[in-house]
């Protein structure tokens, strides 16, 4: 990420471009439309191996725990809402 950009306007050209490709491609059956809200944090250099494995994973993974269920468990194990 060039550090001339802000994380917002990486991820709208990230998402406007990959909508883009998507529908072009006819990747899905309705148009890909992607929400205005996002999420961003970083990660060290020793957990990309990690972050790689997840994201080959996703789809398994998430017949088991629901997005929601890990995004609700990621925010209070950060710190990012309160605990309970």
């Amino acid at each position: 990420m060039n550090a001339d950009l802000s994380v917002s306007k990486t991820l709208q050209l990230i998402k406007g471009e990959s909508a883009y490709w998507a529908n072009k491609n006819r990747l899905t059956n309705n148009k890909l439309e992607w929400a205005d809200e996002f999420f961003a944090v970083s990660v060290s250099e020793s957990m990309i191996e990690k972050v790689r494995q997840y994201i080959k994973n996703q789809e398994e993974h998430h017949k088991l725990v629901t997005f929601s269920d890990e995004y609700k468990k990621f925010m209070s194990k950060y710190g990012f809402i309160g605990q309970g």
